[in-house]
């Protein structure tokens, strides 16, 4: 669509053609046509420049504010540029967000499903150090009770054993007690060194995936997470050579 000319123009060019009107009426009226026509140089050159100075001067103006339109138009333009620039950017700020998030949640995810396959290890560990404690012909559980506890622990129930330890822990009451069911015996320290490696390895991985720590202070408030707390305090309190897992070696021997 062609832009219509500005109304200055058409100032412009109807006082020009009024202006150029009253110069030859005053040629007419003054000389006449033959008499200017026969003017020498010098008087013709100094009439034409008094004559044209105005148009020249109303020109000037003319186009002064046809260029400062323009350049208001140039800086509207520029700003709306800029604007759409910074309205780009906080789009790709936004969606770089929603990518990071994404991202998150889907190490979040893995890991969840990770944690699921560690609980079940982290279960069959506690039911090794429950078994050792408990079972086997020396404790108060038989070995049909333990064999029906681990294939509950199996199916369904991961904490199972977990739960059992924190009951006895409490029930023992004795310092000494207590310590004994987790470092009383090497069979004994090496699950609970075992327990607590894989525990802490768990706990690195949520780290990782969750600046927050709120996956990791979730999994301590589990019963697997209470179990580590009271074999972490434990290990403190152990000789040497049962608190090193490098020592007890972290394998269960059948």
């Amino acid at each position: 669509m062609a832009r219509r000319p500005d109304w200055r123009i058409w100032f412009g060019l109807a006082l020009t053609a009024s202006w150029l009107v009253l110069g030859a009426l005053y040629i007419d009226t003054t000389r006449g046509w033959e008499g200017f026509s026969k003017l020498p140089a010098d008087e013709l050159g100094s009439f034409l420049e008094g004559a044209f100075a105005p148009l020249a001067f109303l020109w000037l103006v003319i186009g002064y504010f046809l260029q400062k339109k323009e350049l208001e138009q140039n800086t509207a333009a520029l700003k709306a540029q800029a604007l759409e620039i910074q309205r780009s950017a906080e789009q790709a700020t936004i969606q770089a967000e929603k990518m990071a998030e994404s991202e998150v949640h889907a190490r979040q995810e893995t890991f969840l499903r990770i944690a699921r396959h560690v609980s079940a290890q982290l279960g069959s560990i506690g039911g090794f150090l429950f078994l050792s404690s408990q079972g086997a012909g020396v404790g108060p559980v038989s070995p049909d009770e333990m064999s029906k506890l681990f294939a509950q622990q199996a199916a369904q129930d991961p904490e199972l054993f977990s739960r059992r330890l924190l009951e006895i822990h409490v029930q023992l009451a004795e310092p000494d007690l207590q310590h004994a069911l987790f470092y009383g015996t090497p069979t004994r320290a090496r699950h609970a060194n075992n327990f607590i490696v894989t525990f802490e390895r768990l706990m690195q991985r949520a780290e990782a995936v969750d600046p927050d720590f709120i996956i990791r202070d979730a999994l301590l408030a589990t019963g697997h997470g209470l179990v580590y707390r009271l074999a972490k305090r434990h290990q403190g309190l152990a000789p040497a050579h049962l608190a090193d897992p490098a020592q007890t070696g972290i394998h269960i021997n059948f």
